[in-house]
């Protein structure tokens, strides 16, 4: 099957020989169910409050906050979107930076005493645009994500948490990185611990503390070669996390917790032959910086350490888990299986249904070895017309507790509401994962569904971005 036909697969007959033919184990249900006793619309008990279904949004940046942190206009409109979906957990909203020289971008949300108003605004145009459509936000979740982005902090300058010899020469080749020295983390953690009060004050319900996508916090956890009390051991490369999480709690009492952890990571890749990803050349003796890897290639997973670290969360009461894998900026494919790569990108080098397997297949291993915690997956986007069938499998066999949407709620965002109302899809929605919504920050402009948004199709930016994409194996 060529990568981007799954819009051809029209029966589940169909849906099936092409997984067999590819050798993916994804299983799926025939016919998806509808109403609030389906898998999909079974609401969840937690802590003695229910969520009212199995769909939750997961956070993605827009990189359009205003230049000092607050929302604008379009990140309100997204916002409200994510409302009007129907899916009952909103998961941290999109990553929003903890200190200046922590954002990704320069157009990247951040909480401080200033943009306090601003985001809680955001919160309640989302929860009023969820009561219009759905009268009952009792059963809504919604929780904001807090970050610093390490490496990737643009302007800058980048943070990192120790020299890592591959990432290094890519992203650092002029040296200008500075290693977080021990003596500043306590002053990083009380930048968690501020961001965490002020998110309670703007009437979230959790905040979830980033440790994926090659950020600090994810950095932190495969500090395997940093000297001093945050590298080294498990126990040393897990204290940032566990210091943020007691510092919080002191500061916000009450405050739910929870995380988003890429829970595997491969090393970088880079385009091969004929524009397909290929892993970079690694003459190491085994590759050890890959959290959740393999320690010896860097292209497999052992999940021994991600396991120890929910069992580590959990004994710390935090038991709201996002899973995703990797890094947009030196893996992507195994992070958002896609049909079409970004302009900085490459083609994936598997089919993108590997990928979604792979994350699939790791949180139902976690799920089943840590049954009490609250655990959403991620990775379906790329299923298309097919996400509901996997998704309600995947509820209904206990792989997860949610199913994270991302891009398809760009482009559709009224999903969650068709599939639980027993609607029909509208075809003409579904996200195809042309990763124009990730193109157009690399160029640097807003991201959105350019190509079936109406709303961004129509913007200046939409001439910009289909010129980025041509020649990237595209549309």
């Amino acid at each position: 099957m060529d990568d981007r036909r799954m819009a051809s697969l029209k029966t589940a007959r169909e849906f099936r020989e092409a997984l067999l033919r590819l050798g993916v184990d994804l299983s799926f249900d025939e016919v998806v169910e509808a109403g609030p006793h389906s898998p999909l619309g079974r609401p969840l008990i937690w802590r003695n409050r229910t969520v009212g279904n199995r769909f939750a949004i997961l956070p993605m940046e827009g990189w359009d906050g205003t230049e000092d942190g607050a929302p604008s206009e379009l990140t309100i409109r997204r916002w409200e979107r994510f409302g009007r979906s129907g899916a009952k957990l909103i998961w941290g909203g999109e990553a929003v930076a903890v200190c200046a020289d922590g954002r990704a971008n320069k157009n990247q949300l951040m909480i401080n005493d200033v943009n306090l108003g601003g985001l809680e605004r955001l919160r309640a145009g989302l929860v009023k645009a969820h009561l219009e459509v759905f009268e009952c936000i009792e059963d809504l979740l919604v929780g904001l994500q807090l970050t610093h982005s390490g490496r990737f902090a643009r302007p800058g300058p980048p943070t990192i948490a120790y020299r890592h010899p591959l990432l290094d020469q890519r992203f650092d080749p002029g040296g200008l990185a500075r290693m977080l020295r021990d003596e500043e983390v306590p002053g990083l953690v009380d930048d968690f611990a501020r961001a965490a009060r002020n998110a309670q004050r703007a009437g979230f319900g959790f905040v979830d503390i980033k440790q994926c996508h090659g950020y600090l916090g994810h950095e932190m956890l495969s500090a395997v070669e940093r000297p001093g009390p945050y590298g080294g051991s498990f126990e040393n490369r897990t204290r940032f996390l566990r210091e943020v999480i007691d510092a919080v709690r002191a500061e916000a009492p009450g405050l739910e917790i929870g995380t988003r952890v890429s829970v595997f990571d491969f090393r970088p890749f880079e385009t091969g032959a004929e524009g397909r990803g290929a892993a970079s050349e690694w003459n190491g003796a085994s590759y050890r910086y890959a959290f959740g890897g393999d320690g010896e290639t860097g292209l497999g997973i052992d999940l021994e350490e991600p396991s120890r670290l929910l069992e580590l969360l959990e004994s710390m009461g935090v038991d709201l888990i996002c899973t995703t894998a990797g890094s947009p900026y030196y893996n992507p494919h195994i992070l958002r299986p896609a049909a079409f790569p970004p302009s900085d990108g490459y083609l994936a080098p598997e089919n993108p249904l590997a990928g979604v397997a792979r994350q699939i297949e790791a949180t139902a291993r976690l799920k089943a070895a840590h049954p009490n915690l609250i655990i959403v997956g991620s990775a379906y986007t790329y299923l298309q017309e097919w996400l509901p069938n996997v998704a309600q499998r995947t509820i209904r066999d206990g792989g997860a507790d949610f199913v994270g949407l991302g891009r398809m709620v760009l482009s559709y965002p009224e999903l969650p509401a068709d599939v639980l109302a027993g609607r029909l899809r509208v075809r003409k929605k579904i996200c195809r994962t042309f990763s124009d919504c990730t193109t157009a920050p690399r160029g640097g402009m807003v991201s959105g569904c350019y190509p079936l948004d109406p709303f961004y199709k129509a913007r200046p930016e939409n001439e910009r971005v289909k010129k980025l994409s041509r020649g990237r194996g595209g549309e």
